[in-house]
């Protein structure tokens, strides 16, 4: 999962770029790029790292001109090497920038195309470098010394014809302008807005709504399955649904847990939706456990609050906060494994022991992935004096791999994987454990947009709406990307001593 933000603004386009990262942190804290366009002349700063410590006032002084893209990286597809931080750049034809959310899901077959056929070098591991060349590819057929949106348009169509998968990119044209575009069926989110200035109109787009609102640009819609966007330099915008779309699936993920509760996707507000699945939840609670004994709902800070709230108001129960977070400890769930994530989960979490000496509570979390956050914070209930740790699941159990852009590659890594819910409860050391049903989850999410009807839910029920991820796909994939691959790589220097060349100058 990553976050991306594409400008076209009449100065300082940096700022404005770094600016919208920051509120887009929570989807990618390994690592933070931007690269700009200042009258053709291209700057790029990137590097692991939070945006407040890759980003120092020196960069952005160099950081200059009317438009630019930015990314925050969380790593699913290639190694967390610094030279893997997007943007990222080839310099034919015009000279191309993308930053890239999601991942493809025929990259090899790519790969060996780009070689094979198009005569292009693709230096690392990541899907992205792919995508911006396949991209490159497409667009140098036209041909000519100044493309315009019809040549825009005609590329964006060669790539969702030769790519599949769960994508949104945006990508700059130096000196031309911004293109963003989205999968066919709409699984990554993508929106774009403009705003009004003594420059003129222009735009933005972003992974969410909130990267919009921060800087006073009003919504103008999501872009739609397989649509492409193109602001060009002079700030006229361009659209056009470049390949014929499939069922809009929207990943229902970014709801349960990644996007922040104060943005819209897809006309969905994630808040909303997030108070849906805790009344929903609570009613499924009253029906199977009629006679509880909770005394008191406590939630798994911070994405589980609102929920846990709804859930505590639908049974009249009290709602307390537990659990004081430390803000400075990131997402333990990207963190890559499991010793670091229990670790983490210590050192991000401490109980309040008034709140749990003495009480059956009920702690209440958007999801249950790995177990190893739940497993940790009911033994630290326990320890601060709780009689009885219920547990409930704002999401149903996670049984499946995730190849569209979550980390979660490997079924063996997924506690309820091949295990009944009897047994997770088990495993993870509650009195007993109750999951959302995925029907009430969906219907949580599709309230606030009966125009879609589907969601890409693949981590719950195994279907993938692509049609081209079958057992060998699955096998392949946990091979390369489960928690001991990555250590292996890790340890043997690939994250920081190889791909060093496939960039541009990045200023230190």
């Amino acid at each position: 999962m990553c976050g991306l933000v594409g400008v076209v603004v009449g100065a300082d386009a940096g700022i404005c770029l770094y600016d919208a990262l920051t509120v887009l942190q929570h989807r990618g804290q390994d690592a933070a790029g931007i690269m700009t366009s200042d009258n053709g002349k291209l700057n790029l700063r990137k590097n692991n790292g939070l945006v407040k410590d890759v980003f120092r006032e020196r960069h952005m002084r160099r950081l200059t001109g009317q438009m630019g893209i930015g990314h925050v990286r969380y790593p699913t597809a290639g190694s967390s090497s610094p030279a893997l931080a997007q943007p990222f750049y080839v310099n034919s034809p015009y000279g191309l920038s993308l930053a890239h959310n999601g991942n493809l899901t025929n990259i090899s077959e790519l790969s060996r195309d780009l070689f094979k056929s198009d005569l292009r070098h693709i230096n690392t591991d990541s899907d992205s470098e792919v995508l911006l060349n396949v991209f490159a590819h497409e667009l140098q057929k036209c041909g000519k010394m100044e493309p315009g949106s019809a040549d825009i348009f005609a590329a964006v169509a060669g790539v969702h014809k030769r790519c599949r998968g769960g994508f949104a990119a945006v990508i700059m044209l130096a000196g031309y302008g911004i293109v963003g575009l989205r999968d066919r069926n709409g699984i990554r989110p993508l929106i774009f807005g403009s705003r009004t200035t003594d420059n003129g109109v222009e735009y933005m787009i972003a992974s969410e709504s909130v990267a919009l609102d921060r800087q006073g640009f009003s919504i103008v819609r999501d872009v739609a399955p397989g649509e492409a966007v193109y602001i060009d330099v002079r700030g006229n915008l361009h659209t056009q649904i470049c390949a014929e779309p499939g069922q809009h699936t929207p990943c229902i993920f970014e709801h349960v847990y990644f996007a922040r509760p104060d943005t819209l996707m897809d006309r969905i507000s994630v808040y909303k939706a997030r108070m849906r699945m805790g009344v929903k939840l609570g009613d499924k609670l009253q029906k199977i456990r009629p006679q509880h004994d909770i005394d008191v709902v406590i939630p798994i800070p911070d994405t589980s609050r609102t929920s846990a709230l709804e859930l505590a108001n639908r049974l009249d129960l009290k709602y307390r906060e537990g659990f004081v977070k430390n803000r400075y400890i990131g997402r333990t769930f990207i963190m890559p494994g499991q010793s670091q994530r229990r670790k983490s989960v210590k050192q991000k979490l401490n109980a309040i022991d008034l709140e749990f000496r003495g009480k059956n509570v009920l702690l209440v979390d958007d999801s249950i992935v790995r177990g190893t956050t739940g497993k940790e914070i009911i033994q630290m209930a326990r320890d601060a004096g709780a009689n009885k740790v219920y547990f409930a699941s704002a999401a149903p159990a996670l049984r499946y791999p995730n190849v569209y852009g979550i980390d979660i590659p490997a079924a063996s890594e997924l506690i309820a994987a091949g295990k009944t819910d009897a047994e997770v409860e088990e495993l993870i050391g509650a009195d007993w454990l109750i999951y959302q049903d995925l029907d009430d989850l969906i219907a949580a999410a599709a309230e606030g947009n009966p125009d879609i009807s589907h969601y890409e839910c693949s981590v719950f029920d195994g279907k993938y709406i692509t049609g081209d991820v079958d057992e060998v796909y699955l096998k392949r994939l946990e091979s390369v990307r489960n928690d001991a691959a990555k250590k292996s790589r890790k340890k043997g220097g690939h994250a920081k001593g190889k791909n060093l060349v496939a960039d541009m100058h990045n200023d230190a």
